[in-house]
């Protein structure tokens, strides 16, 4: 379908909690492909709908050879801790530590309708995680110890790409 513009930190969507999916169909499908598209340029392990300025709850994932989408994600399980750096397209070129579970269970609906089950660690984990923060409201930076986040929000601040999105939006 089509590759879409990847919202930045400071956008109002990124901060709110996104919709559930109430109906599957030609508009699940389409945001999907859009997902998918989306995430396969280089260097992306997953994209969350709001991400793409659409306020639903589903998210596109591409680690470790698997791929996909999941609507009305639920993290089922979470086990063990991994701290890693950990950037996001919402946020560019920033990487912090940034700790998680290191083994993620999600479950939810694809495109379609079908239930859907993902079951990662590391990486795979790691973006899980991520991706459902997005669809919360959440940006990986309101995840680091108060140091980190202090040293990441100048770091934001500082960037060119803060200061065009803060006055084109």
């Amino acid at each position: 379908m089509a590759v879409r513009e990847i919202r930045l930190y400071g956008d109002p969507v990124l901060r709110t909690v996104a919709d559930p999916v109430e109906s599957f169909g030609d508009t699940t499908r389409a945001l999907a492909a859009d997902l998918l598209d989306t995430l396969d340029l280089p260097g992306r392990a997953g994209v969350a709908a709001p991400q793409i300025g659409v306020p639903v709850r589903a998210f596109s994932y591409g680690v470790d050879g698997g791929r996909g989408v999941v609507f009305n994600p639920v993290i089922v399980e979470l086990d063990g801790i991994q701290t890693g750096d950990e950037g996001c397209l919402s946020v560019p070129d920033l990487w912090f530590p940034t700790p998680r579970a290191d083994h993620a269970v999600v479950e939810g609906w694809d495109a379609e309708g079908r239930p859907v089950r993902v079951e990662g660690t590391g990486e795979l984990a790691r973006a899980l995680q991520h991706e459902i923060d997005h669809l919360d409201g959440i940006v990986y930076l309101h995840r680091l110890d108060r140091q980190t986040r202090r040293a990441a929000m100048r770091a934001v601040r500082e960037s060119g790409w803060f200061i065009s999105a803060g006055t084109s939006r």
